[in-house]
């Protein structure tokens, strides 16, 4: 679960129309407002993102896109670890992941069968 907002929405959002349309420095604006100068330019650059002002930053949309896959990866990993857990041995049996034989240290009937000539 994400951490609470510090900031209301609406007042994000009227702090970067402000940046945004005034041209003051970013500084000045948070201080009027009481906002903290990295959350509001957090705010302006994820503004100019989701417009298309800045292609080297995710917009908004693909933050969430990329969350959710993230969540879908290790949701998937877990299913995976679990299915390729490795199996307990028992005593003359090899693991499930080789073809289910005896192992070398157990009797086999096939040097037992073999007749003998005399």
């Amino acid at each position: 679960m994400p951490a609470p907002r510090k900031y209301p929405d609406e007042l994000r959002e009227r702090a970067v129309r402000e940046v945004q349309t005034s041209g003051r420095p970013v500084a000045l604006v948070a201080k009027d407002l009481g906002i903290h100068k990295e959350a509001l330019r957090g705010g302006v650059r994820q503004a100019e993102a989701d417009k298309g002002d800045r292609p080297d930053l995710l917009t908004t949309a693909e933050r969430a896109e990329l969350g959710q896959l993230r969540k879908e990866m290790a949701e998937l990993r877990r299913a995976n670890e679990r299915y390729w857990r490795p199996w307990p041995t028992w005593p003359g049996w090899s693991s499930p992941a080789t073809p289910c034989t005896p192992n070398a240290s157990t009797p086999t009937t096939s040097s037992a069968a073999k007749p003998t000539t005399s």
